[in-house]
């Protein structure tokens, strides 16, 4: 990772890096979009070990992209959600996912980002390219396996959830 000084590094990409730059950090991040919201869950949905995703949940609330919430008493228990930070990151994840469909996916996009509206295709400025609806966020815009998914892919109803 970079350094957290930037005398030398006076640029907004770099400071995004060193919150969003780690692989598990943006699997994490696509989880939480995918509606995953449980420790137990994020570990099952990504086999990542459990040290790791615990830093990676805790620096992320840390610097005000997710939210830690209480939904069990006994035992304490814990879902991570989306502040309006995390929320401003389906752009990037669209355009990373966008450049990986056109370059990395053979046999097809793995899964499709659509508006339910009208069954377009959402690009990363969160705009329909079917209807030119723009803006779209939460229950506006769904997430279904595309050309390239494999069979048993796991995808979810909606993104970026409240």
């Amino acid at each position: 990772m970079l350094g957290r000084e930037y005398a030398t590094q006076n640029c907004s990409i770099a400071r995004t890096l060193e919150i969003v730059g780690e692989r598990w950090t943006l699997l994490v991040l696509r989880e939480c979009f995918l509606g995953t919201r449980r420790f137990d869950d994020f570990q099952k949905q990504l086999g990542i070990a459990r040290n790791v995703l615990q830093a990676r949940l805790e620096r992320l609330v840390d610097e005000g992209v997710l939210e830690r919430r209480r939904y069990q008493e006994r035992p304490p228990r814990y879902e991570y959600r989306l502040t309006e930070a995390g929320r401003d990151l389906l752009p990037v994840l669209i355009a990373l996912m966008g450049w990986g469909d056109r370059h990395r996916a053979p046999a097809g996009a793995p899964t499709l980002i659509l508006h339910e509206g009208c069954g377009g295709t959402v690009d990363a400025a969160l705009a329909c390219e079917q209807c030119g609806a723009t803006g779209l966020r939460g229950a506006q815009v769904v997430v279904v396996a595309g050309p390239g998914a494999v069979p048993g892919q796991r995808v979810s109803a909606t993104t970026a959830p409240a």
